[in-house]
């Protein structure tokens, strides 16, 4: 489960931290930095209010997400990686 942190998003955004990038192959070959494909999942850890009072959030913390390639905003806080993106960049849920 992701660690809670101190910050609110605005409006429909919510703030995920991403799954760390695969190590190696199925195949046991190690994966060079530079070649990490940047993942496309991770936990929501924030969640703003929403948008309009009709237009609740649909995602809530702790959800496991999935989300476009080159979605989201990413940020640094306390020397941790996490991306702000808005609710509607996320693809869906899984467990």
């Amino acid at each position: 489960m992701a660690k809670k942190v101190n910050f609110v998003p605005q409006g429909d955004r919510i703030m995920v931290e991403p799954a760390s990038a695969e190590e190696k192959t199925s195949g046991g070959i190690i994966i060079p930095d530079s070649a990490k494909e940047k993942p496309q999942k991770g936990v929501v850890v924030a969640v703003g209010p929403g948008k309009k009072k009709d237009e609740p959030m649909t995602v809530k913390v702790g959800d496991k997400v999935l989300y476009g390639k080159y979605s989201g905003t990413e940020i640094s806080i306390d020397g941790k990686e996490y991306l702000i993106m808005r609710q509607d960049d996320i693809f869906g849920n899984f467990d």
